[in-house]
């Protein structure tokens, strides 16, 4: 069984307790009920700072944004809500929506037909939308990996009013011209979801449950090619990519940074579908400075 991605889900969880007090990986989460489901959030750096909202991608609580990255971010004097998606973490887990048979549902939309998704990519963007409200937050900067950029870009493009700025990290539009990712890379990919014995138990330790994982895939697969709504993207936009990816290649990031007006596009040697901890000083660097120019309190990157 290929084990490069559990690995690095591994090495995610394994190195990033090595950070500030501030946040950590261990603190407690609220629950409360938001958009029908329970939801669990927590929060780190200055209550009075501007809020950053971050969504994580396939399957992944907020662990996997390691201390390090949130620290950097609330060091910054910004406000971090880290919230797990539905079917992750401490949210609710909706193993009672079954589990989809994904290469009929795979096949179905290969030849034009709707899938059945037991969720979508919209449910999960209001769940974080609803979350804002539940806080009286009226809007904050949204940032999303992987997945989570795919439902930050929904937020950016369906609430623009919620959105102070989009950072897409490693994400994609969805449209079929895009390079495939590569068979190593999607079988890592399917290894999470036949995860057994010791590799389930690290894995759920982590938040993440491989027998939510259907039912997320197919969220994305059900959505498709979100191209036209990305264009009608008009918040502050930066979107980052490493560019080793083979999950998503950087075409990826680079079309969806070609669709919305005045996005700026950053690629990262030595990152791949990863958040490594040599980049992440750089590129929460870049985010920062992103947020820092939206709210006035910087000079525009050049």
């Amino acid at each position: 069984m290929r084990t490069a991605l559990f690995a690095l889900f591994v090495l995610l969880f394994a190195t990033a307790g090595t950070a500030h007090a501030r946040y950590n990986l261990e603190q407690a989460m609220t629950v409360e009920q938001i958009n029908g489901i329970d939801l669990a959030y927590t929060e780190a750096g200055s209550a009075d700072g501007p809020p950053v909202l971050l969504i994580m991608g396939l399957t992944g609580s907020h662990r996997l944004w390691g201390e390090d990255f949130v620290n950097h971010i609330a060091d910054a004097g910004y406000r971090v809500i880290l919230f797990d998606n539905r079917d992750t973490g401490q949210s609710a887990r909706l193993d009672e929506l079954g589990t989809p048979t994904l290469w009929w549902e795979m096949l179905k939309s290969y030849v034009g037909f709707d899938v059945d998704a037991p969720y979508t990519l919209r449910d999960m963007a209001d769940d974080g939308v609803q979350l804002l409200d539940a806080l009286n937050i009226e809007d904050a900067h949204i940032v999303g990996a992987s997945m989570g950029g795919m439902i930050a870009q929904i937020i950016a493009a369906q609430y623009p009013e919620r959105a102070q700025s989009l950072v897409s990290i490693m994400s994609t539009t969805g449209a079929p011209h895009l390079p495939e990712a590569s068979g190593d890379a999607q079988a890592d990919l399917m290894d999470i979801g036949d995860a057994e014995g010791d590799q389930t138990a690290q894995l759920n330790a982590m938040g993440i449950y491989p027998e939510a994982m259907p039912r997320q895939l197919l969220a994305i697969v059900a959505a498709g090619d979100r191209s036209e709504q990305v264009k009608t993207i008009s918040v502050p936009t930066l979107v980052l990519h490493g560019e080793d990816d083979a999950l998503l290649p950087p075409p990826h990031g680079e079309h969806t940074a070609e669709l919305i007006p005045g996005a700026r596009f950053i690629q990262y040697a030595g990152m791949g579908h990863d958040l490594p901890a040599e980049v992440v000083p750089q590129l929460v660097a870049d985010m920062t400075q992103h947020f820092a120019t939206v709210n006035g309190t910087a000079p525009a990157a050049n």
